[in-house]
């Protein structure tokens, strides 16, 4: 059998120049293209949390992430981390994360993930949520951050001294305020210096009652109630924001009016709250993961502080508890649940 040969095409001169140049054009647009699909690789967000899981401020960051066109598993991916209140696996997620060789890391619910994430790696950027970036040794400043993080600084130790401010003025007779507070947290000792601070200038006596976990909560409003505290204040703690449900319940049977960081205590029956909307802070930190992933580098991006600070009040509550507030607080409340 007489085998096939290219001499039996017996192209045409012109029609084989065509092909020749035809072949040594794929040549070279395949690694041109190599090339574009590279450059078109879908970027992947770490993300870093304290908490067993999702909670609806995760999905305040989600819905800003597709606010500016981000769809998950489409043309971005997150690495989810939940470390279930674990300080040491924060530590190894964050090294994982790492590992992943993720473009990003965004670490939500506090200080402990952030400063995970800044001893796991100083060349990949990260965007913290977190109180008092400066004091944590996260950042140099707010408007020169430095380094590889920037954020969003949700005001947490620095309104105490007002949240304290407002206890006194809705109730001057108190002299005695129970502080609820989860020392593990690095940002607790500077929590409680100011509290100590303020509560001297305005003449309070703190009865601090220390909650590392959720099965304390009992033994320490029993505490608080045969101190016959008159007040009680709840200082921001991730795992403490996730019991405020049972919080408020067991403020409601002590019989104790309480301030809390944030507007869901008192949603959850909770007297008074005043801090920021901490869902339009989650829905911040994704505008600063899109400039990173888009080329901005962390340094370059001054913390993002609250543009505003509300404060929340549970008539309903103040009703059960027999309390009449004064017409000056409600007055400058942001919004009143009657």
């Amino acid at each position: 059998m007489r085998r096939f040969s290219i001499a039996d095409c017996r192209l045409p001169i012109g029609v084989t120049a065509i092909f020749v140049g035809a072949l040594a054009l794929n040549i070279i647009a395949a690694p041109l293209a190599a090339e574009a699909q590279q450059a078109t690789k879908i970027p992947r967000i770490g993300y870093l949390s304290p908490r067993p899981g999702p909670s609806f401020y995760d999905e305040a960051f989600l819905k800003g992430l597709r606010d500016l066109g981000y769809l998950e598993g489409q043309n971005v991916v997150i690495e989810y981390r939940w470390a279930n209140w674990g300080s040491d696996q924060l530590a190894a997620f964050a090294s994982e994360l790492v590992h992943r060789k993720v473009d990003v890391i965004v670490s939500t619910g506090g200080g402990a993930p952030a400063l995970a994430a800044k001893h796991a790696t100083a060349a990949i950027p990260i965007v913290f949520v977190t109180g008092d970036p400066v004091g944590l040794g996260l950042v140099s400043s707010l408007s020169r951050p430095g380094g590889n993080l920037t954020g969003v600084n949700i005001l947490t130790t620095e309104l105490n001294a007002k949240r304290l401010d407002l206890l006194k003025e809705a109730f001057p007779g108190a002299s005695r305020v129970g502080v609820l507070a989860n020392p593990g947290p690095p940002v607790y000792r500077t929590a409680r210096g100011h509290l100590e601070e303020a509560a001297g200038s305005l003449g309070l006596r703190l009865h601090v009652k220390e909650v590392r976990d959720p099965k304390e909560l009992d033994t320490a409003f029993a505490a608080l109630t045969k101190e016959r505290v008159d007040a009680l204040l709840v200082v921001n703690d991730p795992m403490l924001f996730a019991q405020r449900n049972r919080i408020a319940n067991l403020a409601r049977k002590t019989r104790l009016p309480g301030i809390y960081e944030w507007r869901e205590f008192v949603e959850a029956g909770g007297l008074m709250s005043y801090g920021a909307d901490l869902a339009s802070l989650y829905r911040q930190a994704a505008t600063y993961a899109d400039k990173i992933l888009k080329g901005t580098k962390a340094m370059d991006l001054p913390i993002e502080q609250p543009a505003k600070l509300e404060l929340v009040v549970n008539l309903k509550t103040a009703k059960a508890l027999g309390l009449t507030l004064p017409q000056s607080v409600l007055i400058r409340a942001d919004e009143v649940i009657r």
